[in-house]
Parts: C-alpha cells; structure tokens; sequence
C-alpha cells in the first residue's frame, strides 16, 4: 500500500516537473517559434527526458496550447475592474488596463504565442490555435461586460464596436513593444488606450441618449 506522504511527493514532483517543462516550451517557442519547438528541444532545456514530456502532454500541439491556458490564467485574473469604492469609472478602468499591461510583461506567452498562431494559416489547424481563439473568446466577452457597467447607455453595437477596438489596440501595444523592448512604456500606453476608450464610449452613450 501506498504511503500517503510518498503519494504527495510523487504528486508535488509531477507539479514541479510540468512546471519545468513548460517554463522550457516557453523559452524554445519564444526564441524559436512554432515550427522550431521540438520536444527534442524542450527535452535538452528543462533536462527532462522525453518520455517524461510524452507522459504530462500528448505533441508538441498539446504543450503549446498548455503554455497559452496557463499563460491566459495569469492575464485573465489582472483583467478585474476594481470595486466602485476605488474611485471613478475612468480611474477604475484606468488601473485595470495598467494591470493587464503589468501581466503581460511578466507572462507575455499567451499573447506572443497565440497571436503567432493565430496569424498562421495550416491544413491542420493546431490545438495551441484553437485554444488560443476560445480564450480571446472569453476574454471579449468580459471586455463587454466592464463596458456595459462602466457606461450605462451603450447599445449592443456601440459595446461590440469598443470591444473590437480595444482587444486590436492592445495587440498592437504588445507587438510594439516586442519589436521595441522597454523604449515602450506598456504599462502607459494601455493607460492611455484605456483612457481614450473610455472617452469614446462616453460619447457613444451620449449620442445615443440625444
């Protein structure tokens, strides 16, 4: 019979181990891309052996689309709109966008990645692109969800038309930044692309209640 506390070091060393192998996808496919990430390749940077890549992820698809959830998971949690009590609509958005900016230097896989699958075009369509499209998804529809509460009189193509110009601006952001490095302030630039939403939506409302 299995000894509990071998049980749980077995499980945390499963824990660590994919960890490390995802750590090592990231920086292959970072420096290399999709087509040069090999499990070959992974394998030699995390200093695990193959076999132990095969038993946490099925391809190379199947650990790319895990790089792109754990990464989403991290940027999803800073896209919460702080509380009323914090301050203003405009000071509320503002913060969030700074937040969303922030985890996207410190986890900038999921964006990176996705978007160089999703510009991408393949007889078969990888998973890593599939689940990439799923999570743009979610996050879409929780762009217009802060737009709606933040500024009451908005119809559904005014919020449709906001959501599509804020998710293309801030891929735009990012991708400067990646060609630029820190001579792009991401944290301000998304500041100011929220801001200037913000200004867009209210005028929106006001059009519509005229």
């Amino acid at each position: 019979m299995t000894k509990p506390q071998t049980t749980r070091k077995k499980r945390a060393n499963g824990v660590e181990s994919r960890q490390r192998i995802l750590d090592a996808t990231v920086e292959i496919a970072g420096e290399r891309g999709y087509e040069g990430t090999s499990i070959a390749a992974v394998s030699a940077k995390c200093g695990l052996p193959a076999s132990s890549i095969y038993w946490h992820f099925k391809d190379k698809d199947d650990l790319i689309a895990a790089v792109i959830e754990r990464s989403f998971d991290t940027w999803l949690a800073a896209v919460e709109l702080p509380g009323a009590e914090t301050g203003t609509p405009l000071e509320r958005v503002t913060t969030m966008a700074g937040n969303v900016a922030k985890s996207l230097i410190d986890a900038p896989d999921f964006l990176r990645l996705g978007l160089m699958l999703a510009l991408e075009r393949r007889p078969a369509e990888p998973r890593g692109r599939t689940v990439f499209l799923q999570v743009r998804d979610i996050a879409r529809a929780k762009i217009a969800e802060m737009a709606e509460a933040l500024v009451p009189g908005l119809d559904e193509e005014a919020v449709q038309t906001l959501t599509t110009y804020a998710i293309a601006g801030g891929d735009g952001l990012f991708v400067q930044r990646e060609i630029n490095g820190d001579a792009v302030d991401l944290v301000a630039m998304f500041e100011l692309h929220a801001q200037l939403i913000y200004d867009a939506a209210t005028r929106m409302a006001a059009r519509n209640k005229a």
